[in-house]
């Protein structure tokens, strides 16, 4: 896949400061939202504890999270083109910062769904928004940068995860998420000082589509088929985020910390890949980095659920991680490429019904065959996204240059 690569400030009125500032605030919102995610994420075996609920009623309650997350996705795009997106990204990490408290004070599976309302409401939001604010950015610097703000999410979510598992053994998941609740609204007022300072033309002026624009006609098909390869690969990552520590806690027996642990790996194998990501696909091709990848996140996948220790299971949430890191944002941005704005909205909204699954189906499959055995959903997930980038692969090589 050809990248643009103009290393040069574009005439955007800012300076290069002020465009090192935007792209560090940017950075920051991204880490921001993986950070306290992840931090409640890998107290979800505490929870589930203290809530006495079975997989099946977890799986429902994390639904409520993931559905409202969703539906929230699905305005908030209206919401930045009216009031902003640098506005909705620091009002939505503000409510972030907050709505991880209340499911931790939950004690019954149906209290818990009902506080993640909120949760999800927050979380989809600065979603949406801070990738419409990456956008913009990448509009003006025409620097194909994107994955370095998914780097910065997955390292977000390693220190939160990290942090978790360090905590877990002194302290309540309340009393631990009391504590975020600080750092996540200090975070956001650095983070909003620094957005604030400077104006950011909307990635929409840039180009002669709208946003929200149709793709072009004839490119509907092709624009689908990326969004399934997404979907399949946000399956995984919700998958992974949900029930990776619940596996490695009950299942394998290890403690809370092992189970942050896993958790984490997952999160610094997918940091890391895709700070590389834009070599890879440079050197490979986005093709062969999404089947290649889906190859290596089916084996690992299959190694993480299936082995009987925790060394096992370890490295095969690595090959997981590594696998999957690049193609989320490969899938998104060939949608681009193939159908603009239009393109990536229907990709994405595809691709997060994939996070919205994921939690009740493995929850309700594992009341029947067990927790290991439902997890083989993420292999077979991985695989499916792999084939259908092969079998694509003469679309995808006709596609423009994109970012």
């Amino acid at each position: 896949m050809s990248v643009i690569k103009n290393m040069g400030v574009p005439d955007s009125g800012l300076s290069a400061a002020a465009l090192v500032r935007l792209r560090v605030a940017v950075t920051l919102f991204f880490a921001l939202g993986g950070f306290l995610f992840a931090g409640w994420a890998v107290r979800i075996p505490a929870l589930k504890q203290q809530v006495d609920a079975s997989p099946g009623s977890l799986g429902l309650a994390l639904l409520c999270l993931t559905g409202s997350a969703v539906l929230t996705m699905a305005v908030t795009g209206r919401l930045c083109e009216r009031f902003g997106s640098r506005q909705v990204t620091i009002v939505a990490a503000v409510l972030l910062s907050v709505a991880v408290v209340p499911p931790t004070l939950t004690d019954s599976a149906l209290a818990l769904g009902l506080t993640l309302i909120a949760f999800g409401v927050a979380f989809g939001g600065i979603d949406v928004a801070v990738n419409s604010l990456a956008v913009d950015l990448i509009a003006v610097l025409r620097r194909p940068v994107m994955p370095s703000f998914h780097a910065a999410n997955s390292f977000g979510s390693l220190a939160g995860a990290a942090l978790g598992g360090l905590l877990a053994a002194q302290l309540s998941p309340a009393q631990h998420m009391l504590l975020m609740v600080p750092a996540g609204l200090a975070a956001s007022a650095v983070g909003a000082r620094m957005l604030l300072a400077y104006p950011l033309p909307g990635a929409g002026a840039a180009t002669e589509r709208a946003p929200g624009s149709a793709p072009r006609r004839g490119l509907w098909g092709t624009v689908l088929f990326f969004g399934l390869i997404g979907l399949c690969a946000a399956y995984c990552q919700g998958a992974l985020d949900n029930w990776v520590p619940l596996h490695i806690k009950e299942d394998l027996g290890s403690g809370e910390t092992l189970a942050a642990t896993g958790y984490a790996l997952v999160q610094l194998t997918m940091g890391l890949m895709r700070l590389s990501g834009i070599a890879l696909v440079e050197r490979l091709g986005a093709t062969r980095v999404t089947v290649f990848g889906g190859v290596i996140a089916c084996a690992g996948g299959l190694t993480a659920a299936l082995a009987p220790s925790v060394p096992l299971v370890f490295a095969g949430l690595v090959a997981t991680g590594v696998g999957l890191a690049n193609i989320f944002p490969i899938a998104m941005a060939q949608a681009g490429a193939a159908g603009g704005p239009g393109g990536i909205a229907l990709a994405a909204t595809l691709g997060y019904c994939g996070i919205l699954a994921a939690p009740p189906s493995i929850g309700l499959l594992a009341d029947v065959v067990g927790l290991p055995s439902a997890l083989t959903l993420i292999p077979l997930s991985a695989a499916v996204a792999a084939a259908i980038a092969y079998a694509i692969r003469p679309r995808a090589e006709r596609l423009p240059l994109r970012t």
